[in-house]
């Protein structure tokens, strides 16, 4: 008889059966004999050590009830089985052909078996040729004939109605695996659509960032700053040149900065990775130093003065 699980396979399944609910081993074992009809059943020996070694890969945890070890399937595991998820509907297929395979090996079984009563039930009525019961005996034998045959009939029609089932399990699991894949890619669609709105939306305050940190001479202040703006301007304009002044001092900090980020080839991921290892930093040194009002207006002053130096720069034209 060909093997009913694949090498490798009956470990996915387990992982499947245990994401539908925490069980025991015993259950595992009987929850297996009705997906195969009672057709097969795997042994203590076989299901046990599995389930011990899904246990310490991290997949499964058990907790002890009754004086049973009831198995759970962990994050870990039910991140794998999503990751098999076209697998997994394959197995499935698998299984009802193991299924299929298992009633045609019944089935000959059976029909051998009905030859073999048919010659000895052809041999006792020969022997009994001579005796007044030879009636009896040939209509007995005919009766148990026609009892295998009725046995192996709807042994036939199970097998076949089994193989039917599988087929239309296999083609719905197929489909959910590939409406789960559907669901998946769009959700990422999504998620990175919000994330191109979000980065449009502060774009300016991030570029603004970067520009600080890899130098450059700002613009001015303002782009709408006339010529009567007075001493409030001038100040404002002092401050970021001061800040500016830090920041070429630190120009060999910045030119090594981001230096284990090496280029993809896609220049807009490249920004988009240096935007991201600079909103992270500017991030964490916040929260572990904290942050004042005043430290925000002058920050607010750095981001306006090298937005307007990106938005000059990615406004050039080659």
């Amino acid at each position: 008889m060909p093997p009913v699980f694949a090498h490798g396979r009956l470990r996915l399944y387990l992982l499947k059966l245990l994401d539908e609910a925490p069980r025991h081993g015993y259950e595992v074992i009987r929850l297996l004999e009705e997906r195969f009809q009672g057709l097969y059943a795997p042994s203590a020996g076989t299901v046990y050590p599995r389930l011990a070694k899904l246990e310490a890969e991290g997949l499964v945890t058990h907790a002890t009830e009754g004086g049973r070890k009831v198995y759970s399937i962990t994050e870990a595991g039910r991140a794998e089985l999503a990751d098999r998820g076209g697998e997994l509907a394959d197995l499935e297929l698998e299984i009802r052909d193991s299924v299929t395979e298992l009633a045609a090996e019944i089935r000959s079984e059976v029909r051998g078996a009905a030859g073999d009563l048919r010659r000895e039930m052809q041999a006792a009525a020969s022997a009994s040729a001579t005796r007044t019961t030879e009636e009896e005996s040939w209509q007995t034998a005919k009766e148990e004939l026609r009892k295998a045959r009725q046995e192996w009939k709807e042994q036939a029609r199970r097998a076949k109605d089994e193989s039917r089932r599988a087929r239309e399990e296999a083609q719905q699991a197929r489909r959910q695996a590939k409406e789960a894949q559907e669901r998946a890619r769009e959700e990422v669609q999504r998620i990175a659509v919000q994330l191109q709105e979000q980065f449009a939306r502060s774009g300016g305050v991030l570029g603004s960032l970067a520009g600080a940190w890899l130098g450059g001479t700002p613009a001015a202040g303002s782009a709408g700053a006339g010529a009567g703006a007075g001493a409030g301007a001038a100040a404002k304009g002092a401050g970021a040149a001061d800040a500016w002044a830090d920041a070429a001092g630190d120009a060999d900090r910045a030119s090594e900065w981001a230096a284990d980020l090496t280029a993809t080839g896609d220049p807009a991921r490249d920004l988009d990775r240096l935007l991201d290892r600079f909103r992270d930093e500017v991030r964490d040194a916040a929260r572990d130093r904290g942050v004042t009002e005043a430290q925000v207006a002058e920050a607010r002053r750095h981001l306006e003065a090298a937005s307007a130096r990106l938005g000059t720069t990615f406004g050039a034209r080659p």
